[in-house]
């Protein structure tokens, strides 16, 4: 219950009294330490930001890491029992949100009442959409979210492909580099140009960096080693030294050296997007010996070369940006509209990247950056790698979520997807939601129930990709309707009280 100015309410079922005095108190000295916190969290970020338009960006970035260093959850149930704000959507707006609620507590406790101006508290959200526009370009009728399509190598050929994809809506068309050539890829790109002519709108171009490829190599193929079975040991060999492994046991190279050689026992070893566990038992020169700790059913898993590996429990340092990478780059600076940056860990990955640019084209921070964000390691530095590459050029979150739920696991996954939702609203900077959108729907026509639901959480991202499939233009228009649905219900994370209209 509460009354008068002083307020009172019970909490749960403790008799706790709330006044509003105590809760103006109690929020005052959140802000006091959220804007204490961020002042040392930006200071990480001095001579960062070049780009004017994203330092407010940047400094509610850091208000925000700060605000959830706090368990903000018992304050938010003592605010929710008083009719205020539970300051639960400060992700775009930290200090305003605060704000305003303390102004609500000061008038309610018969203090004067100073509302927070409109175009100040939602300023966080208009940055984010221009932001999103910048990069991603306009956002057309088809869908409230923008769409991203992977091309296929037939697509440098085929071109009523890219321009119905341009009649669907399609904003933006992906090419993938660790796939073709630079003449392939020219083509692609002449498509989209014809695509634009033929209906007055032009495709945004983003190209794919390969990164470092973490593959199995060859495998020892003698007395029909080729199967392994649950609980049986297998030796994952440097490059090369494929020979020097025990006879006694199958072989299988892995194409990394220094990922291999940093693994130790008990570390977990997946091959081929987790489909194959494996647990190290030991290190040995040549590679290491592992067991298989799930994947392999009755017949065992075959050992095939060109396979992902992940090692998700070892620390280990290699290049983000491979030589390939910086020879693909010449044809990028010059012709894509933004580039992909696959395996990006740290800052200082962020940083070569844009050394590189700036050796290709003088005005290289009017390229777009997409941070794919598919290791335990980028988790963790990511809000380093975010202002470290929206402080000097138009910069996207992609949730890559593939080899992200091999790394830190499928359950892991959808918490994580939530989290780099937050951060990137936060900072202000589009989010793009990848990998197995339905996929299934892509290769029969028919959607599952499952991945449909994942769908529509993508509302919340400002971007989707699809891959490419035999179904894709069925697969855009049920997506599309499906977000235009989901959009009259949700905006980010906060719902939408359209009328109900099953009742």
């Amino acid at each position: 219950m509460a009354h008068g100015r002083g307020g009172v309410v019970m909490v749960g079922e403790a008799a706790e009294e709330v006044t509003l005095g105590s809760l103006f108190e109690e929020v005052a000295a959140l802000r006091a330490e959220t804007a204490r916190l961020a002042a040392e969290i930006a200071g990480r970020w001095d001579g960062w930001i070049e780009r004017e338009p994203f330092a407010p960006s940047a400094e509610n970035f850091a208000h925000y890491l700060a605000f959830r260093r706090h368990d903000i959850r018992p304050l938010q149930r003592r605010l929710m029992q008083f009719g205020l704000s539970s300051i639960g959507r400060a992700e775009s707006r930290v200090l305003p949100t605060l704000d305003a609620v303390l102004a609500m507590l000061r008038a309610a406790g018969g203090g004067p009442f100073a509302p927070i101006a409109p175009g100040s508290f939602f300023a966080g959200e208009t940055r984010a959409l221009a932001a999103a526009e910048e990069l991603l370009g306009p956002l057309t009728s088809h869908s409230p979210v923008r769409l991203m399509v992977t091309l296929p190598s037939e697509a440098a050929d085929d071109a009523p492909l890219m321009a119905r994809l341009a009649e669907l809506g399609v904003e933006v068309v992906r090419i993938n580099c660790a796939h073709d050539d630079d003449a392939t890829w020219a083509r692609m790109i002449a498509q989209v140009d014809r695509a634009a002519e033929r209906t007055g709108r032009r495709m945004r171009v983003f190209m794919d960096l390969a990164g470092p490829k973490i593959r199995t190599g060859a495998f020892r193929d003698e007395k029909g080693l080729k199967r392994i079975a649950l609980g049986q040991e297998l030796a994952i060999t440097l490059p090369g030294r494929l020979r020097e492994a025990p006879p006694s046991m199958p072989a299988i190279e892995c194409t990394l050296t220094e990922a291999l050689q940093a693994v130790r026992p008990g570390h977990r070893i997946l091959v081929d997007d987790g489909k194959l566990e494996t647990s190290v038992l030991r290190h040995e020169p040549w590679g290491a010996v592992v067991r298989i700790t799930a994947g392999s059913d009755e017949a065992g898993y075959k050992l095939k070369p060109e396979k992902g590996v992940n090692f998700p429990d070892t620390d280990f340092t290699v290049p983000a940006l491979t030589q390939d990478d910086r020879e693909a780059l010449r044809f990028i600076a010059r012709h894509a509209d933004a580039v992909e940056y696959s395996f990006v860990q740290s800052p200082e990955d962020v940083a070569a990247l844009q050394d590189a640019l700036a050796g290709e084209r003088p005005d290289w921070r009017k390229l777009g950056l997409v941070l794919k964000i598919e290791t335990l390691r980028a988790v963790r530095n990511l809000p380093d790698i975010v202002v470290r590459a929206a402080g000097r050029q138009p910069t996207a979150i992609m949730i890559a979520r593939g080899d992200l739920a091999v790394e830190i696991g499928f359950v892991r996954l959808a918490e994580m997807q939530e989290e780099l939702l937050w951060l990137g609203e936060a900072a202000q900077v589009p989010v793009i939601w990848a990998t197995q959108v339905l996929e299934s729907f892509m290769k029969t026509g028919i959607p599952s129930r499952g991945e449909m639901t994942d769908a529509a959480m993508a509302a919340r991202a400002e971007c989707v990709m699809l891959n490419k499939g035999p179904h894709l233009f069925a697969a855009i228009e049920e997506l599309d309707r499906l977000l235009g649905r989901m959009s009259g219900h949700m905006h980010k994370k906060t719902p939408q009280l359209r009328p109900l209209q099953s009742w």
